[in-house]
């Protein structure tokens, strides 16, 4: 596979530098991307990123993760308005542990193959770097013109739109630029990946590579990922879709995927998976034929939540979605796991029945109305009874019905609808 054509095709190169593909298509070659450290878990918005390294690793190149432990204590200028809150070293170390593990499920760690993926961290090396060793041995090589003449920096020093900048946050292009030489040294990593808005502090460190070892080292970015709205990728009215489940669980990851636009479907099918591209064009073909049955949607959630969390919650995820949105079954619902069935049903009316009181049986209007207070009154049950518009955990039932402790999803639920989206969670407590 030729990497750099991969990407392209797929609509993840911005920027490359002259003579990347020459060098990729030689030999086996590191290359690297660089992840912020300041949270435990990686969110979507990472996914570009380990996605380029996935891509590397299946062209037959070394993937390298770095975790910006050194430089998550300076904060990155690059697309920010603000400088970011500092982390101290303990923090930094249990989030690198969380986010290895994470990334075992896109990269090979573990294997004996030459091009199998690292996890290093910046801090390893410049906590070991005195201040008068960094300015002597990195500072001369990388002049302050060339330094103020990055995107990143002239924005954030314009004096009508940008907030200014501390000297900390000035170095930080000097400080990743070291990262790469250091890993062009240590590991001969030759090409460092990142979002377009990384492309000055990515070629801070080829430029200083050039400078100090005359080495030759390569650039490559892709694009900054959006929807097709304008809003910001991978952002919900929730804030970040996290990798982790005690963050984002697996029914809201599966959601966010499901519910992409057709737009942005046919664009994340590309970047988000592995997919041959014989087979995405296939399956674009047949979702512009057919966009209702949400080809797309359907293979990237299945994909992704499979791959981010398990099978077997994709399952439920897929399962619980059908129940609210679809023709999902009684047998269905009652295999759904407790922790799937409340997520699914959050932001569902919800109510109390006693369950001394479902024990000798319950007559239906009065669990509907005053019981468990569903509908407003009995006589709106008996309509909406007579309306054949009442289900109980999704079969419906008639004007004779009773409730009984069969009833109980997982010994403590029952769910009431009332015609297709109008449901009603009823705790026996």
């Amino acid at each position: 596979m030729n990497f750099v054509e991969e990407l392209r095709w797929r609509g993840m190169i911005q920027d490359v530098m002259p003579g990347t593909d020459e060098q990729l298509k030689k030999e086996i070659t590191p290359g690297y991307v660089g992840i912020d450290p300041t949270a435990d878990s990686l969110h979507i918005g990472h996914l570009v990123g380990v996605m380029m390294l996935r891509h590397l690793q299946a062209a037959g190149h070394k993937p390298i993760a770095l975790i910006g432990g050194a430089t998550g204590m300076i904060g990155d200028p690059s697309g920010k308005s603000e400088e970011r809150n500092l982390l101290d070293e303990k923090t930094l170390r249990h989030n690198q542990q969380a986010i290895k593990n994470q990334l075992r499920k896109f990269l090979d760690f573990d294997s004996e193959a030459p091009n199998r993926a690292e996890l290093v961290n910046n801090y390893d090396w410049m906590k070991k770097v005195s201040f008068l060793e960094f300015i002597r041995d990195i500072g001369k090589h990388i002049t302050v013109n060339y330094m103020l003449a990055k995107d990143s920096v002239k924005k954030r020093l314009d004096p009508e739109t940008g907030s200014g900048m501390s000297f900390t946050e000035f170095t930080y292009q000097l400080v990743q630029g070291n990262d790469f030489l250091q890993l062009y040294n240590d590991k001969g990593c030759k090409l460092q990946m990142g979002g377009s808005d990384q492309w000055g502090n990515i070629t801070t460190g080829t430029e200083l590579i050039r400078r100090k070892v005359g080495g030759e080292a390569f650039a490559l970015t892709c694009p900054l990922i959006t929807k097709a709205d304008g809003g910001k990728f991978g952002k919900t009215e929730e804030g970040n879709v996290w990798l982790d489940p005690s963050r984002t669980s697996a029914f809201k990851f599966y959601q966010f995927w499901i519910n992409v636009s057709d737009t942005d479907a046919e664009k994340y099918i590309k970047i988000f998976t592995l997919l041959p591209r014989e087979e995405i064009e296939q399956l674009i073909n047949e979702h512009r034929e057919a966009p209702h049955k949400r080809l797309l949607q359907g293979k990237l959630a299945q994909i992704l939540t499979t791959l981010v969390h398990s099978e077997e919650d994709y399952e439920n995820a897929k399962e619980a979605s059908s129940i609210l949105f679809g023709k999902g079954t009684t047998e269905a619902l009652r295999k759904l796991p407790d922790h799937m069935l409340v997520e699914a049903l959050e932001g569902v009316p919800q109510g109390e029945v006693q369950r001394e009181e479902i024990k000798e049986g319950m007559d239906i209007i009065n669990f509907l109305s005053e019981k468990s207070g569903f509908l407003e009154s009995k006589g709106e049950a008996r309509r909406a009874l007579k309306e054949n518009s009442i289900s109980i955990n999704k079969e419906k039932v008639s004007m004779d019905y009773t409730i009984t402790e069969k009833d109980l999803l997982r010994e403590k639920y029952i769910l009431a609808q009332r015609g297709k989206k109008n449901y009603f969670l009823v705790h026996v407590v």
